[in-house]
């Protein structure tokens, strides 16, 4: 079955966006319906958010559990053969959805599909050495992943794959960072395509996502995750050598750079510190137990 509006839902997984996912939502058809996983569980953003927009459910999830197992719990709870992925922070053009329907018509299989960004200077996508030989300005391409901000999932396709018949397409390991990759990884790696739609365009205000009262605990968060995804993802994929030789560098630069800053800026300190934190609790096997300490 091919994508329309009425068989597309939009999934976003919210935590404390308040200032930027209205606008977000604004910028979605008003005919395709929309959910909502909120990982500060704020009962008074659901009543709002969904009094406001008629298209809106609003899942209000326990604790914050990250990207990848808010996705996957959105995803799980709709009907449509197709989910879209959403950060709070993107925002639609108008033909956005409507060029999305028309390229896909064009490719023959797919399971990822993504718009692309209008910061030219800031793809959202990667390409595979093969790909860039064939590469083509207007025209639908393939690429080896896409960002995990805007990504359109095929799930009736996926769902007839061994690794994705117990619907977890996202790692729920992964907190943050690098759960893209590993479902456009898993995704190939079942010969399956990943196509970008040059004419299909949206604007990603870059982690805008979370208000921005909260940044220095959220850049904390970012940072231990950060590591720690980068060391858990080429684990899984290579091997616990690979990870350490790709990571060890970031580590001893968090580590130099902490003892730099030690005495002379304390917030720079604590960001490297951090680095060094996602590492060694990546390195012991130790889940990615960090959550932002903030008071909701």
């Amino acid at each position: 079955m091919s994508i329309s509006r009425q068989n597309l839902t939009i999934i976003i997984v919210s935590f404390m966006s308040e200032k930027v996912i209205y606008d977000c939502i604004s910028s979605i058809p008003k005919d395709i319906k929309i959910i909502i996983v909120d990982n500060s569980n704020n009962l008074s953003f659901k009543n709002e958010i969904e009094k406001k927009f008629n298209n809106v459910r609003c899942i209000l999830s326990e604790n914050n559990i990250g990207m990848g197992a808010g996705n996957n719990y959105g995803l799980s709870e709709i009907d449509t053969d197709y989910g879209f992925i959403l950060n709070p922070d993107v925002l639609l053009r108008d033909d956005t959805i409507d060029e999305i329907i028309f390229a896909s018509k064009k490719i023959d299989k797919f399971s990822i599909i993504s718009p692309i960004m209008e910061q030219g200077n800031y793809p959202n996508y990667k390409l595979s050495d093969e790909d860039k030989s064939t590469n083509k300005k207007d025209e639908p391409f393939k690429v080896k992943s896409v960002d995990g901000f805007a990504m359109l999932l095929n799930l009736s396709r996926l769902n007839k794959l061994e690794d994705f018949r117990n619907k977890k397409y996202f790692d729920e390991n992964i907190f943050l960072y690098l759960e893209n990759d590993d479902l456009c990884k898993r995704v190939l790696q079942n010969n399956e395509n990943i196509y970008v739609i040059p004419k299909s365009k949206i604007k990603h205000l870059g982690a805008k996502a979370v208000d921005e009262k909260y940044e220095y605990q959220i850049e904390l968060s970012r940072n231990w995750h950060w590591v720690w995804s980068k060391f858990y993802y080429n684990k899984k994929h290579y091997s616990y050598f690979n990870a350490f030789l790709k990571v060890c560098p970031i580590f001893i630069s968090a580590t130099f750079k902490l003892l730099i800053y030690f005495f002379i800026n304390k917030k720079k300190k604590e960001i490297y510190l951090y680095r060094i934190l996602g590492f060694l609790n990546a390195a012991l096997g130790n889940k990615s137990f960090y959550r932002p300490k903030i008071n909701y």
